[in-house]
């Protein structure tokens, strides 16, 4: 491994000086500054990050830590979440920290790694209503930027409009002709979910539909929960069984796809679906039989921003002027169509 003290032999030069060139210090000449940065990428130094940091204060290592609930060791949005910020936070000479979690204290994990005074910031997700990470990373004052919003919002954040495409989505199968419409949520507690809630009961309530206690379901967002949550909505078990189900996310959906055709419902015939599509390549919407009406917003949208936002953060923008609630499409496809004759009435 190539060190300072090389990088120094090889020009003639004092290894201060050769640290003082890499860091930036306005005392070194710019031909010797270049000199110094020429060599160094010749010879492959790569700086070692304490180091880096008692010198500038930066590390250049950011923390993404996951939250330990169980739900997400095998989400395959989780890979591309943490492939999509390695490679935007590499592009700005940034490193991803990634750090699971199994602690049943959401702030050990964050109180630990600040200790070993290693990172310059966290990126947080999937954050929930009053969030303790996020008043505990602001009273000790360390950057962190937030994929999603939560109470307040006054902290740098990119995340899309849930409630927007939640009404969305339930305006089109409002206009459909349905009226039994359910939700199959995500986990209760988390904004994403909150959100989509609301932007659920916002067009019902326009349409002057009454939600009965039963038709908004929540679990993770998995197929699991999609199967057994759909087949108890389907199979009657709380009531009339609904027409149309909007459903947290893809994975939900293909639950849902099993448990109407073990039910024997067709859709769209009996049953439309509509989901919320990140566009994971291990499951596409348009590979649905029949193809997965959506709304649809790549996951990895988010890695770009989200590490701009960190970058800037770093360099001393203010938090509130790095908020991004980005809008969402709306693809319409196969999996939606008029109500059954039957199915006209509302609960």
């Amino acid at each position: 491994m190539t060190t300072l003290k090389d990088i120094a032999k090889e020009l003639g030069l004092s290894p201060a000086t050769v640290s003082r060139a890499l860091n930036g210090f306005p005392e070194v000449g710019a031909r010797t500054r270049a000199t110094v940065e020429e060599a160094a990428e010749r010879l492959g130094y790569r700086p070692n990050p304490l180091a880096k940091k008692l010198v500038s204060g930066r590390s250049g290592m950011i923390g993404l830590v996951l939250k330990p609930d169980g739900s997400s060791q095998a989400d395959p949005t989780l890979h591309e979440i943490m492939f999509g910020l390695s490679d935007q936070l590499a592009q700005r000479d940034m490193d991803l920290v990634f750090h699971a979690s199994s602690s049943d204290d959401l702030l050990e994990p964050y109180k630990r790694l600040l200790d070993k005074n290693i990172l310059d910031g966290f990126i947080l997700n999937a954050p929930e209503e009053d969030d303790p990470r996020i008043r505990f990373l602001q009273e000790r004052d360390v950057p962190f930027v937030v994929h999603g919003r939560a109470a307040g919002h006054d902290y740098a954040y990119y995340d899309i409009d849930n409630r927007g495409l939640a009404r969305d989505s339930v305006d089109l199968l409002l206009n459909l002709g349905h009226r039994r419409i359910a939700l199959l949520n995500g986990q209760a507690g988390r904004s994403y979910a909150q959100d989509r809630e609301a932007g659920y009961r916002d067009a019902m309530d326009r349409a002057g539909l009454t939600v009965p206690e039963f038709a908004v379901q929540y679990g993770p967002a998995n197929e699991d929960h999609g199967y057994t949550k759909g087949l108890a909505l389907l199979s009657g078990r709380f009531g009339p069984r609904p027409t149309a189900i909007f459903c947290v996310s893809t994975p939900v959906a293909a639950g849902l796809y099993r448990a109407a055709q073990d039910v024997g419902l067709s859709i769209p015939g009996d049953l439309s679906v509509i989901a919320h599509d990140d566009a994971v390549p291990q499951m596409r919407a348009v590979n649905f039989e029949p193809a997965l009406t959506v709304t649809r917003s790549p996951l990895r949208d988010a890695c770009k921003p989200l590490a701009a936002k960190m970058e800037a953060l770093l360099k001393g923008a203010p938090a509130n002027t790095l908020q991004t609630l980005a809008p969402v499409d709306l693809i319409a496809r196969n999996s939606t169509g008029p109500v059954p004759t039957e199915g006209e009435t509302p609960w």
